[in-house]
């Protein structure tokens, strides 16, 4: 589709189920779930263990085909945690699974498929143990972690850096880096006082934010009626 033939009504009732699935079905789950945040088809959003947190104003994106799965499973009680600071957006198949700890700064984004791990998950000559050698991920704020990169084990990740899509990375980043490869290696810095500004500060008056996409939303939604909709689903046409 081209566009989006539901009647802005209809749109407005999915948002206000999601946001109710979301507060009645997942935050239960976490450990703590903060204020403001937005949870696109918050069914397809897996949460298994704990302790979990997610900070403020966190926007999740999940999909039928690319489920987000945070996991904490570890071999010893007491341990393993996963942290998400305020503002980060995490993408359709993102997997987060610690057995020890991993912490994520405000404002990181991950995008499609990327996965960050603190252990093994089977021991390298016993293949027999669950766990396999742990350490714990520490990535910075206003991280940007690429499409389908891998972070692994022991990785810690400075502010502001840009892990290229498809990238694994094995050992540390330093802040400020633009990192690509497998295994990732700094291939250069951003430019030394040019300011960055960070989804922190694109979310810093929500309220406005809010109203600003709906006034997109009647705009471009103007004319949809209930008709077309069903027509558009049960008949396409070109141009749809």
């Amino acid at each position: 589709m081209r566009r989006d033939h539901r009647p802005y009504i209809l749109k407005r009732l999915d948002l206000l189920f999601q946001k109710w699935y979301a507060r009645y079905f997942l935050r239960p789950q976490f450990d703590h779930l903060g204020k403001g945040s937005t949870f696109m088809k918050p069914w397809h959003v897996e949460i298994f263990g704990g302790p979990i947190s997610l900070g403020d104003y966190a926007t999740v994106i999940a999909t039928p085909d690319r489920k987000v799965r945070l996991t904490v499973w570890s071999d010893l009680r007491e341990r393993g945690r996963i942290v998400i600071g305020d503002y980060c957006l995490i993408s359709p198949g993102v997997r987060i699974s610690a057995a020890t700890e991993i912490l994520i700064g405000d404002s990181c984004m991950l995008a499609h498929g990327a996965f960050v791990t603190d252990s093994d998950w089977h021991g390298v000559y016993d293949r027999g143990l669950p766990i396999g050698q742990t350490l714990p991920v520490c990535i910075g704020e206003n991280v940007w972690i690429g499409d389908s990169a891998i972070i692994c084990k022991g990785v810690s990740i400075g502010e502001n850096s840009i892990i290229g899509a498809g990238s694994v990375v094995v050992r540390d980043i330093p802040a400020n880096a633009i990192a690509g490869g497998n295994p990732a290696a700094v291939l250069k810095y951003l430019e030394a006082g040019r300011p960055i500004k960070t989804r922190g500060e694109w979310l810093a008056d929500p309220d406005l934010l809010a109203s600003q996409f709906d006034l997109i939303d009647r705009h471009f939604m103007t004319g949809n009626t209930w008709r077309g909709w069903i027509r558009s689903l049960i008949r396409p046409q070109k141009g749809d």
